[in-house]
């Protein structure tokens, strides 16, 4: 059943008020349909699996694989620079 046109003007009304007056309670309100909607997600993958479909792929990669990647990527970055400061420092013991 479609909402009214006063109806729509009347929900965007009380959530501008809701906003202005409380923004923690925003914040975990959206957090909240965030993780019903991940769950709902998985629940698709879940049953597409079960069924012999093809899943349905995510949008977006989860916050713990991007730590890993970035972390990861970090790691890496420190052992090339400290083998090229060894390396240099080798190569001008070498020289002297």
């Amino acid at each position: 059943m479609a909402w009214s046109q006063d109806e729509e003007r009347l929900l965007a009304q009380i959530e501008r008020h809701l906003v202005d007056e409380d923004p923690r309670l925003v914040a975990r309100l959206e957090s909240f349909n965030d993780r019903v909607r991940r769950s709902e997600e998985s629940e698709r993958r879940r049953e597409a699996k079960a069924n012999g479909e093809k899943p349905v792929p995510r949008r977006h990669p989860r916050r713990s694989t991007v730590i890993i990647m970035v972390s990861w990527l970090l790691i890496a970055t420190l052992v090339a620079t400290l083998l090229v400061l060894m390396l240099r420092h080798e190569a001008a013991a070498l020289a002297f």
